[in-house]
């Protein structure tokens, strides 16, 4: 039995702009944004190369907007990646060296919390 995690809620209050902060500042695609009636709107976005995908929206969680910490996003390069972020306008944190594993911290425009983790390999 194969277990694929797929999809991560991520709860914001202004879904626009977290759509144009992941989209256009981070450099997630954006997979689709779909509403059903004003109560219920999901946007799909997914990060290059990745399997797994986030949605934000209106009526798809109840947790608080910023309430998602530790969310990371392997690299392989965390000082290009970094660059990248930084170039498009993203305050990604200083890199932080823990025994070998490279982490950089950065957060949406509501404070879910995310990381870049370089893995040695």
């Amino acid at each position: 039995m194969d277990y694929r995690l797929e999809l991560v809620p991520v709860p914001v209050s202004d879904v626009d702009r977290a759509k144009a902060f992941y989209a256009e500042e981070v450099g997630f695609g954006v997979d689709h944004d779909q509403t059903a009636g004003e109560e219920f709107r999901v946007v799909q976005l997914t990060p290059p190369g990745s399997a797994c995908s986030i949605a934000i929206g209106t009526g798809i969680v109840d947790t608080a907007p910023g309430s998602v910490r530790g969310l990371h996003l392997v690299v392989p390069d965390i000082n290009a990646a970094r660059a990248e972020l930084r170039g498009r306008g993203v305050d990604v944190g200083e890199v932080q060296d823990l025994g070998g594993i490279l982490y950089a911290a950065f957060s949406d425009p509501d404070g879910n919390g995310w990381t870049l983790q370089q893995l040695p390999y």
